[in-house]
């Protein structure tokens, strides 16, 4: 088994919802990408606060570390998660994700 550990040798990646998506706050990305390959995304992510609107063409499994965030479907109730929770985002789904305290999680993405 090969475990890959958050590191100084991972490098942060910065960015930010798109313009055209983002609907209140300005909340800012930290991604740790631990693995990439054949289609297989993994590592962590971190989000202050904010909230825009989301698109998945992807299957993504996420835990939430800590923070509290609150997902929402279109056509469904929101749903709201915090530190220890996880959940599934299927292809197809579309929404909005909410930051209400920066939020970590880590994930795994198949595409």
């Amino acid at each position: 088994m090969h475990i890959l550990p958050v590191t100084p040798s991972v490098l942060a990646e910065y960015d930010a919802p798109a313009p055209d998506r983002l609907i209140s706050g300005s909340p800012r990305f930290t991604t740790w990408n631990l693995e990439e390959r054949d289609g297989l995304y993994c590592g962590i992510w971190q989000s202050t606060p904010g909230k825009w609107r989301i698109a998945y063409d992807e299957w993504e499994y996420c835990r939430i570390l800590s923070g509290v965030s609150v997902l929402t479907e279109e056509g469904q109730p929101p749903q709201t998660y915090r530190a220890g929770d996880s959940f599934i985002l299927r292809p197809g789904f579309t929404g909005t994700w909410e930051v209400v305290e920066t939020t970590t999680k880590d994930y795994v993405i198949r595409l």
